[in-house]
């Protein structure tokens, strides 16, 4: 009888766990969808080349005109920014919890990390209102230091727990054979790590860094209330800038219903989802590479 009930039980839950897999499934699909259905009313309205294309976005002036340029690009510049902060300070970061650091100090460091990863962006944008912005006006002699930089050193901020903690994982990971054969030919620890455990643990490290990209790109917050806002082709990072995830927090809430204006937030949330699935899926993969890689 014990075995039977355990039996049963081991199927109730095995049918529990994969319709749990196929309701996220049907989940991200239903957003897809939603997201596509609305984008195409959009599309009856305007060619997607004219949308992809057009460089303004004025949806409300008295000649609308929706082009995408200036927000792509806008997102662009601040999540490549944010990623030129972030990507040498977090793998060199991830290195030296993983090479150097002592484990009292690895104690320390991990759970502030991931303390980090725990403030609400919110609060990361005030502090770049009432910190950072202050200080970059100062530096660089504007009116005001709400723009594309600000945005990219916090967004930088929020993508480092990320870049940290996968990183971290794959340099771990490296099998300590490696090391040992290394230091038997006269390698140093620091020639180790740059020539032999940071190539070894290459997939891993990429895949943080997508992963990364992907958190960037998705940021809402912080980056409506940091970059400035505004709906122009930027020319160097001292420019405000409007990013996609910013146009779509501040229009959404004031434009007509069912009106061209409002389907044009669905269609520029459809890019948004496609960039972010695009660069969270080529970080998994390269999360796979890496798990294989290690499993033969």
């Amino acid at each position: 009888m014990k075995y039977r009930a355990r039996l049963s039980m081991d199927v109730f839950f095995k049918y529990v766990f994969k319709a749990t897999g196929f309701l996220v499934l049907a989940l991200l699909g239903g957003i897809l969808a939603m997201l596509v259905y609305n984008s195409f009313s959009f599309f009856l309205d305007v060619k997607p080349l004219d949308f992809i294309t057009g460089m303004e976005w004025n949806p409300t002036g008295k000649n609308p005109k929706y082009g995408m340029v200036p927000l792509i690009l806008s997102t662009t510049i601040v999540t490549f920014g944010a990623m030129l902060i972030a990507i040498p300070l977090g793998i060199g970061t991830a290195a030296f919890i993983a090479e150097y650091a002592s484990p009292r100090l690895k104690n320390i460091l991990k759970p502030a990390i991931e303390m980090l990863a725990a403030i609400p962006s919110v609060v990361i944008g005030f502090l770049g209102i009432v910190v950072v912005s202050p200080g970059i006006a100062s530096l660089a002699d504007l009116s005001n230091g709400l723009n594309a930089l600000n945005g990219a050193m916090l967004l930088a901020v929020m993508a480092l727990p990320t870049i940290i903690t996968v990183a971290e994982d794959a340099i771990h990971a490296v099998p300590k054979t490696y090391k040992e054969a290394s230091y038997g030919v006269g390698a140093t620890k620091w020639q180790t790590l740059c020539k032999v455990v940071i190539p070894a643990a290459a997939p891993g490290i990429i895949a943080a860094v997508m992963l990364g990209v992907g958190r960037a790109i998705g940021e809402t917050m912080t980056v409506l209330m940091a970059t400035g806002n505004a709906s122009i082709l930027p020319t160097s990072m001292f420019d405000s800038v409007k990013t996609m995830t910013a146009t779509i927090a501040i229009e959404m809430g004031e434009v007509p219903y069912q009106t061209t204006h409002y389907f044009a937030l669905y269609a520029i949330a459809t890019v948004l989802f496609i960039m972010t699935l695009a660069a969270n899926m080529l970080g998994e993969y390269f999360i796979n590479r890496f798990r294989k890689y290690h499993a033969a």
